[in-house]
């Protein structure tokens, strides 16, 4: 008689679970959130930055209380260099998942957060899930295969031997960085769609290792360069068009490797210094389209 007691309990018992499914699934999940609101990144590889800009900054608890804040712990999560993480949507702040909505599908500023963490962080695609609870989560397919990273690693070293001495000047050694990748790089105009020869020319990976690039591939190879130098730096991208920004002796400066790799007619290999270390003010002055840039992001500039 107990049994079938007992028995008869635990259909009851299933039976309300199975009634009630959602309404205790919400409670559990608005439990399990407000615990993990204040979630710490405490996974980061050796390319992280951890870095403050004007426009997205550092985060050390990755709690959003605004739009503002959704860049900066999307920034703060690429610069770990993780490949999958979640964090939570705060009762408090009503429009949290609509604003993710709309920042998953702005690939515009995904890229441009994209440009503030090291190349070898940075992502080839971003996925963002959610979930009604406040849960969000973030894979990321990176641009840079672990192999890539040991190649480019190995040959940046070698490199620097070749080219940098104790005695140069930091701006000398950049110098230096900046010549050996044009001369030892070819604009990629006729290859970079060649899927047979595997061309990866928006990449350092095509600029250092396959010898051909555009202009991602030169600013990925340059900013190799500038980390081993302790600079901050971060990538400006325009509607057509990326370089490097670099910080030196406390002023932000523009650098461009592959408009100073000028395409000649006759096919000669020219090096220019036209966009080597130059500020705002006189990149306007040679007043070209491809350099318009948001100030509203790249605030260091102004």
């Amino acid at each position: 008689m107990k049994k079938y007691i007992f028995l008869i309990f635990l259909v009851c018992l299933f039976g309300v679970v199975y009634v009630f499914r959602y309404q205790l699934y919400e409670i559990y999940a608005q439990f399990s959130k407000e615990n993990e609101q204040e979630i710490i990144l405490e996974e980061e590889n050796t390319f992280s930055r951890k870095e403050n800009f004007l426009f997205v900054q550092y985060k050390n608890h990755l709690q959003p209380k605004s739009k503002e804040d959704l860049y900066s712990i999307y920034y703060t999560i690429l610069d770990a260099g993780v490949n999958t993480f979640h964090f939570y949507c705060p009762k408090e702040y009503k429009t949290c998942i609509q604003d993710v909505k709309d920042l998953a599908n702005d690939q515009t500023t995904l890229s441009h957060i994209n440009n503030f963490v090291h190349p070898f962080n940075g992502f080839k695609h971003i996925e963002t899930e959610y979930d009604n609870y406040g849960k969000v989560t973030l894979r990321i397919q990176h641009t840079y295969t672990k192999k890539q990273q040991t190649l480019l690693l190995n040959k940046k070293e070698e490199i620097e031997k070749e080219i940098w001495k104790n005695s140069m000047t930091t701006q000398e050694k950049i110098q230096a960085a900046h010549n050996y990748i044009i001369n030892h790089t070819e604009y990629d105009k006729d290859r970079s769609d060649s899927k047979i020869l595997n061309y990866q020319s928006d990449t350092a990976y095509g600029a250092l290792i396959q010898n051909h690039a555009l202009c991602g591939g030169y600013t990925d190879s340059m900013i190799l360069f500038l980390e081993d130098l302790g600079l901050e730096n971060y990538k400006i991208s325009s509607e057509n068009h990326v370089w490097n920004a670099v910080k030196l002796e406390n002023k932000w400066y523009h650098l461009d490797l592959t408009w100073d790799d000028p395409i000649t007619t006759d096919g000669e290999d020219i090096l220019e210094y036209n966009f080597f270390l130059i500020t705002t003010e006189e990149l306007k002055e040679i007043e070209d389209e491809e350099h318009i840039f948001r100030t509203d992001i790249y605030q260091e500039m102004i």
